[in-house]
């Protein structure tokens, strides 16, 4: 994926946001986002009632050894904060992470030394290397016929304006299928704004109706002679926070700037079409820059397998984080998760019969850079992996989980649905790509899995400079911490093994 990167360069031999990674962006985006739009139509195994029906009709004897380790490291689980205080120390030792910054280097040595803390077999780094993008100064303001300023932040990637800024009518369109119904004479020389509210749902299903606008907004606004673009925020919030994201270029169109205004400043603007007919004058100066290729690292850490050392149950997050809050939610909390769950698993039972790898991937936000270089770098490793999945969406409880196992053993882990479903976690699909990170393995027969977290709120923070410690709820981090030992223990202590994952 490195390899394949450039913000702005066409002449880069590599290129890291093509057709592909933008598809993933607009199909999964976060963690657990792949699989919403199945929620509405899932099949009867998705229903509490039948649910318990289903996993428990499996024909064999339950190994009560496995569930007394899960009710063990449940039990433990619920006596710590380690998550919690995992995500405290990141937040507040290194902050802001956007990849290939100052702030990321500090991540890297944070990671490994906090892996080492904690007593972990094996610890070591994967260099990745990514293209390092600066915000910089950005201001906007509408000039006539109403003086206001807006609160606007660069889209992860865009070119800078003119060191004066842009001047320019401003004109609104509800989406990008509305703008592509516009003629080009209307467009060119002009600001657009995409104004596209996203809802708010507990599974975040309307975020990959959004997220185009993020994406594609500044390459189908330069089609027709755009000067800039500028998109509401995709978040759920009614604040003046604005909400970054990757954004990507197309070689053959040409470059333009691109940003997001807060959602209150959206409607504000909005108001502003329905009071006048004038044309409206809007000034954007955005002062951002590609800060040239930098190495970072995916930070891994593991538990060596007492019996089946060979055999590796793979949990994660991402390390990097953007660069205006302190990436406590995204993904903080994830990194917290995961590396507690391991942690409390060896204190509490003692070396795992597979080996628990986590990895705390780099450069996630920029289009899964650490995971493609990851998947590339061992991929003849591949095979051991029994089940992989990743925690990216912050720290909002649990209330289902997806897998993508084999379909003749799906239902065989009962010990584990049992547990879960006693903590009202049901069983929903058999198609998960099982998180951004992750979502390039199950093609390489890798079975994942997707904790579904609730994320009613998730989307008002995510991407600002609101995303810091406050908003991790203790005892909903505490909550994902046991899932994550309860599902880790199970894939680590019993012979299930759910591979080959099918393919789509």
């Amino acid at each position: 994926m490195p390899s394949k990167y450039s913000f702005t360069n066409s002449n880069q031999t590599t290129q890291l946001i093509p057709t592909l990674i933008a598809s993933i962006f607009l199909l999964s985006a976060c963690s657990q986002l792949e699989d919403t739009a199945r929620l509405e139509n899932a099949t009867t195994t998705a229903q509490t009632p039948q649910t318990d029906a289903t996993i428990r009709s499996h024909e064999g004897i339950k190994n009560t050894q496995i569930t007394q380790q899960i009710e063990q490291v449940k039990a433990a689980s619920e006596q710590s904060e380690l998550s919690y205080e995992i995500v405290r120390s990141l937040t507040v030792e290194v902050g802001p992470r956007i990849a290939g910054s100052k702030g990321d280097r500090a991540a890297v040595a944070w990671a490994e030394n906090k892996f080492n803390e904690m007593g972990f077999d094996k610890v070591y780094k994967q260099p990745v290397r990514v293209r390092n993008w600066e915000r910089g100064f950005a201001d906007a303001k509408t000039l006539s016929p109403f003086e206001q300023p807006l609160v606007i932040s660069a889209l992860g990637g865009s070119i800078a304006t003119p060191g004066d800024g842009i001047q320019a009518k401003v004109l609104m369109f509800e989406d990008l299928e509305s703008l592509s119904k516009a003629s080009p004479g209307s467009v060119e020389g002009n600001i657009v704004f995409l104004n596209t509210r996203m809802q708010r749902d507990r599974a975040g299903r309307f975020y990959g109706k959004v997220v185009p606008n993020r994406v594609n907004g500044a390459v189908e606004a330069a089609k027709l002679g755009a000067k800039a673009v500028i998109i509401r925020s995709v978040g759920t919030d009614n604040s003046r926070f604005a909400h970054t994201g990757i954004m990507r270029y197309n070689d053959e169109v040409a470059k333009i700037p691109a940003g997001a205004i807060s959602t209150a400043d959206a409607d504000n603007l909005e108001a502003m079409f329905d009071k006048t007919n004038e044309d409206i004058i809007l000034s954007i100066n955005m002062q951002a820059k590609d800060a040239g290729w930098q190495t970072s690292h995916n930070v891994i850490g593991e538990f060596t397998g007492s019996e089946k050392p060979e055999e590796v149950v793979l949990i994660s997050a991402h390390l990097d984080s953007w660069d205006e809050g302190t990436g406590a939610l995204d993904d903080g909390a994830g990194v917290g998760i995961v590396m507690a769950a391991a942690k409390i698993i060896k204190d509490t039972l003692g070396q795992p019969k597979r080996t628990i790898r986590v990895i705390l991937y780099a450069a996630e936000e920029i289009g899964l850079v650490g995971a493609y270089q990851y998947t590339r770098a061992n991929k003849d490793d591949l095979k051991n992996i029994i089940m992989a999945a990743e925690s990216d969406f912050g720290a909002g409880q649990i209330y289902q989980i997806d897998t993508r196992f084999n379909p003749d053993v799906r239902n065989h882990p009962t010990e584990l649905y049992d547990a879960l479903a006693g903590m009202g976690i049901i069983l929903g699909n058999n198609t998960t790509n099982g998180g951004p990170d992750v979502s390039m393995l199950p093609a390489q027969g890798v079975p994942v899995i997707a904790l579904k977290q609730d994320g009613t709120y998730y989307f008002d923070y995510h991407h600002t400079p609101n995303d810091t410690l406050d908003k991790v709820d203790i005892k909903d981090i505490q909550q994902n911490q046991s899932v994550w030992a309860m599902v880790t223990t199970y894939m680590a202590n019993t012979d299930f093994d759910p591979r080959p994952a099918p393919v789509k």
